[in-house]
């Protein structure tokens, strides 16, 4: 029997923060649209429930589902991108976010991974989550994102 090897990618970056001012951050649609680059998420943060991400002009970005949370600590979604066919048909990426305090800052984990080797969407979203990451950073420690868009 032949197991497949997964995607990954992962992503740490701390930010002077408290890990309470960075989950709201993380989950406040109206902050959400300041370093995403418009984007914001449509869900009651709540295990078991739907979730999406919508772009500024309506369209559905992405779609899933929460699958565990633990604010401010941990969350666990399932995510499916919608705009791009050959990113869908790849089906459902599990994204894991971990917020802990380090000092006087919080550091974010985000492990992106889907069961596919040489996963386009993963491949898509480590070029995507570096500058919505450095946007949120900045604009948490500074007021202004690095990247307008």
């Amino acid at each position: 029997m032949t197991s497949k090897a997964a995607s990954t990618f992962v992503y740490v970056t701390f930010i002077r923060t408290t890990p309470e001012q960075l989950w709201s951050a993380l989950t406040s649609p109206e902050f959400t649209k300041q370093y995403w680059f418009g984007v914001h998420h449509e869900t009651d943060w709540k295990a078991g429930s739907s979730w999406k991400l919508v772009f500024p002009d309506g369209r559905v970005a992405d779609t899933g589902e929460i699958v565990e949370i633990d604010p401010p600590r941990h969350m666990v979604l399932r995510w499916r991108n919608e705009f791009r066919p050959e990113l869908k048909a790849e089906g459902y990426s599990r994204c894991v976010i971990d917020v802990e305090a380090v000092g006087n800052a919080a550091k974010l984990t985000i492990m992106h991974s889907l069961d596919r080797e040489d996963s386009k969407f993963i491949d898509a979203v480590s070029g995507g989550w570096p500058r919505i990451l450095s946007n949120l950073k900045s604009l948490l420690e500074t007021g202004e994102v690095a990247l307008p868009s």
